[in-house]
């Protein structure tokens, strides 16, 4: 099979990949808080790729995609009028703590509601407080959490007890120093790798009753759209004549 028709299937399948990228930026075009994603590509001159069940692709076959990285301008700060809305102008990542699994995480979506929490009541001497059947006592307190029970992290790293919602809290505003190549992980998270971290105080400014709006450009990526949408048509129709010029070398034998 002539090299052709192997670069032009791998900048097929790849143009499907960054149209996929581009079409998840539009479908968030109106998601507060969604970093837009754009499309890293790394030639095939010296590297291989992964083909069909395993096969390695030679190398020089065209490109192929790497990563999808975040960008993290700002795009305006709307108000929304809810006391639980936080924004940050300027740099930083609010921070997120998952109690079942322990993960931390980081997120520029500050759209918080209320988690209740049973938490352990102590006496006047630190001890357990006990009913009287000797069982421990419970109350209920509220916590700061975003829409899928993770807990908001305080500038000191503790939960954020929320007793009078209206009131300004203490939410953290942490930053990297450097934010390029940061795992996302869904809903609008990231978790920092290892030429990330580490973690430290954030030089934004909070901001209540805003959200930060996404930061799709709208017009660039529709225009992205149509260039892959021309790539990907122009590599198939690479492939098609690959295989008729195929097709005529092996009638001649």
């Amino acid at each position: 099979m002539n090299m052709s028709f192997y670069t032009a299937a791998v900048g097929a399948q790849q143009q499907q990949r960054r149209l996929d990228v581009h079409g998840n930026n539009i479908a968030n075009v109106n998601t507060y808080g969604f970093t837009a994603k754009k499309p890293v590509f790394k030639a095939l001159i010296n590297d291989f790729m992964a083909g069909a069940e395993g096969a390695e692709l030679p190398r020089g076959t065209g490109s192929f995609m790497i990563a999808a990285d975040s960008s993290f301008r700002a795009n305006g700060i709307p108000e929304t009028g809810r006391p639980l809305d936080y924004a940050i102008e300027g740099d930083g990542f609010f921070a997120l703590w998952e109690p079942q699994t322990g993960e931390y995480s980081y997120t520029r979506d500050g759209s918080f509601i209320m988690s209740s929490f049973q938490r352990e009541v102590m006496d006047d001497n630190g001890e357990p407080a006990l009913n009287e059947d000797g069982t421990q006592q419970y109350e209920t307190v509220w916590y700061l959490s975003d829409a899928l029970g993770r807990f908001v992290l305080s500038d000191e790293g503790r939960l954020i007890e929320v007793t009078d919602p209206k009131e300004m809290l203490p939410v953290g505003i942490f930053d990297f120093i450097n934010v390029n190549g940061m795992l996302s992980v869904g809903d609008n998270r990231f978790v920092p790798i290892d030429k990330n971290e580490p973690v430290r105080v954030g030089t934004g400014k909070l901001i209540q009753g805003h959200l930060l709006a996404s930061n799709t450009d709208l017009a660039n990526e529709i225009a992205k759209v149509i260039e892959s949408q021309r790539s990907f048509s122009y590599a198939l129709k690479m492939v098609q004549t690959s295989d008729e010029i195929e097709t005529t070398v092996n009638n001649l034998r």
